[in-house]
């Protein structure tokens, strides 16, 4: 998870914010992670003065350094007091404390804290399979992304993912063909449950927040499903590359274990204001 923000079961992330860092530097933190940036880079070009990012559930603190090393001033916001001290630390020992700016609070409440229409680049990785109202925290990401070329980066579980951990990882076809209709799932980090999407339910969802689709992307395609034969810290280069290019083409990307929308202000929304 890249986030720590919940409301169906926010007590669990309070807590624990050190396991989830350590998970960060495992060769499966560090792909979802590395993969996820590689395409927002490839969509949103931090080559303008004075950009603005919202990282909503921004956790330790990964994504939003690797932004604000670009130039870009970035806004994390996170429910985790200890998830904030993590992501303080880290900044100052990456010497760009200064265009880091931390905020304690969940994505429930992004209207409150911040006015419409602030941000060229709003993040929301892994934060929808916790809150309970996703469409709400889509239609307002919608209202604070500055215009329509802003860029909205939403990265959720996906449900074909979960059938084949099952069924490749575990050898439990049970389970995998129970998730095929699952709405959620227990994930293994912090033991709760976790929201289940698809890539046509988040393009509803999308649509719905008046939002549309730049890219449909999936991370960690077969990563998790290799033979303990590979090392993923030996061939994480190899590993990487393979997994971004099976993740450009739908075929692949529809298997992967999550699935990552670029999106942005449908025109119209930004002529209302």
């Amino acid at each position: 998870m890249e986030t720590m923000t919940a409301n169906l079961e926010g007590e669990r992330f309070q807590s624990g914010a050190e396991k989830y860092a350590a998970y960060l530097e495992t060769p499966e933190g560090r792909l979802r992670t590395d993969l996820a940036f590689a395409n927002v880079r490839e969509f949103f070009r931090a080559d303008r003065d004075s950009l603005q990012a919202l990282d909503v559930g921004g956790g330790a603190g990964a994504v939003a350094i690797r932004l604000a090393r670009l130039g870009i001033h970035v806004t994390l916001l996170d429910p985790s007091r200890e998830m904030l001290d993590i992501a303080t630390r880290a900044s100052k020992d990456a010497g760009i404390a200064d265009k880091i700016t931390l905020k304690h609070g969940d994505a429930a409440e992004l209207q409150k804290f911040f006015a419409v229409h602030s941000f060229d680049l709003i993040i929301c990785h892994n934060v929808l399979e916790y809150v309970s109202d996703p469409d709400a925290v889509l239609r307002i990401c919608a209202r604070l992304m500055r215009d329509s070329s802003s860029v909205l980066s939403v990265l959720v579980r996906n449900r074909a993912g979960e059938v084949f951990k099952s069924a490749i990882l575990a050898g439990d076809l049970d389970d995998a063909e129970k998730n095929l209709t699952a709405e959620s799932v227990k994930e293994t980090l912090y033991g709760g449950r976790s929201r289940l999407f698809s890539p046509d339910t988040l393009q509803v969802l999308l649509k719905a927040a008046s939002l549309e689709e730049m890219a449909m992307r999936g991370v960690r395609v077969v990563s998790d499903y290799l033979p303990a034969k590979v090392n993923l810290d030996d061939k994480y280069d190899r590993i990487f590359q393979l997994d971004r290019a099976l993740g450009s083409r739908s075929e692949f990307a529809a298997v992967a274990r999550y699935t990552h929308c670029l999106a942005r202000r449908m025109s119209f929304v930004e002529d209302r204001g």
